[in-house]
């Protein structure tokens, strides 16, 4: 066995990195592959704003004495990332480690993590967190409650080894989120609409809704300056450049019903938002990531026909979460499942689990916190 840094510009190491999680789990009925249009994407330091103020660096794993060798195989993969706007933001020097995958084979684990370390290292770095991406949309955390379910488009997935293999690096737990599901039949309670309603009207709030794609688009200045005030006085974010949120704004679009995408305005100012989405796991799980030539048309179509929601985030500015004002964001989460005519059933993805008041609320409406996302962090 051996570990390689791969080269991007060496088709076999790049194909082998972004096809091996389809080795990995080829009897994982659960699984969900991510676009490869996006993997394909994040590997490209040419157009991938990611690369305009920051680095990462991949290595691969393979069973075999040589590449020369027919019989050597890919086994294992692990990126490395120095993202310098976070460190700058929060003052640290962390790497986070991503896209780990690996078989049930601790040899080949520790490989990777140990050029990884070597790398952060070398980079001056003194702490790996992970797992944690490129951007806000990229899931984040080491799966470790929920194997039965299908993940949430853009949610980790991963086989139950995963933790023993990452915990034997020396790695602790960093936190860890929560995600639920939301039923159709839940009851939820006629008086939060109420509220929310007479909430609105006496702080002057008003939700923000699109009907097309235009009208979405017209809303993304609003995300980004929204995304980034609600860092002010946290840790552990990163602010989004125009680039990152033009690249995020394309994502949005390709696969959002802009009616699902709301934003809660004070007068011309967004304070608070709730981004959901149709949720195309079993169109990808069909064309295994692929959208071309025909997989786009299998996408469009689980979009018009699925009947799950992923409602992807939810907030308020600090400053307007009291006084009742999450019941603005409940009703409207609510009313994104019942009025839609299409969706029975709902996942709310990723709540931290420091965040005890809204899970609590959410559990007191019905909500089965049934998933929980773990990250691990290492002193270097």
């Amino acid at each position: 066995m051996y570990i390689a840094q791969i080269d991007l510009n060496n088709k076999r190491q790049v194909e082998d990195f972004l096809h091996l999680p389809f080795s990995i789990y080829r009897d994982i009925p659960h699984w969900v592959p991510t676009l490869q249009m996006d993997e394909r994407f994040r590997l490209n330091p040419k157009r991938f704003p990611f690369y305009k103020h920051s680095q990462a660096t991949f290595f691969i794993a393979y069973q075999g004495s040589s590449p020369a060798d027919e019989s050597t195989r890919a086994i294992g993969r692990l990126a490395v990332l120095d993202n310098c706007h976070y460190n700058e933001y929060n003052k640290e020097s962390t790497a986070f480690f991503y896209l780990f995958e690996c078989e049930n084979n601790l040899e080949a684990a520790s490989g990777l993590f140990s050029a990884g370390f070597e790398w952060a290292r070398s980079r001056g770095l003194n702490k790996i967190l992970g797992p944690k991406g490129f951007t806000p949309l990229d899931g984040f955390g080491l799966l470790v409650k929920g194997f039965e379910h299908r993940p949430a488009f853009g949610l980790p997935y991963n086989p139950e080894y995963y933790a023993p293999l990452i915990e034997a690096q020396g790695f602790t737990k960093h936190g860890e989120s929560v995600s639920g599901y939301l039923g159709t039949s839940i009851q939820f309670p006629e008086r939060v609409h109420e509220l929310a309603e007479r909430i609105a009207k006496r702080r002057g709030m008003r939700i923000a809704r699109s009907n097309t794609r235009a009208e979405l688009r017209a809303l993304i200045p609003h995300i980004k300056e929204l995304y980034n005030s609600s860092l002010e006085g946290t840790t552990g974010n990163t602010p989004l450049t125009d680039e990152e949120i033009d690249t995020l704004a394309n994502q949005i679009l390709w696969l959002a019903d802009p009616k699902l995408i709301k934003l809660v305005m004070k007068e011309d100012k967004a304070v608070g938002f709730l981004f959901a989405y149709p949720d195309v796991s079993a169109a990808l799980q069909k064309t295994k990531g692929k959208l071309f030539p025909f997989g786009w048309l299998t996408l469009l179509q689980e979009l018009k026909r699925t009947d799950w929601l992923n409602i992807n985030g939810a907030g308020l500015l600090p400053e307007y979460r009291g006084s009742g004002g999450t019941a603005i964001l409940y009703s409207e989460m609510f009313k994104s499942v019942r009025d839609s005519g299409q969706f029975k059933h709902a996942e709310v993805v990723q709540i931290g689990v420091e965040n005890q008041a809204m899970q609590r609320e959410m559990e007191n409406f019905g909500i089965d916190f049934y998933k929980t996302h773990r990250t691990y962090e290492r002193d270097l």
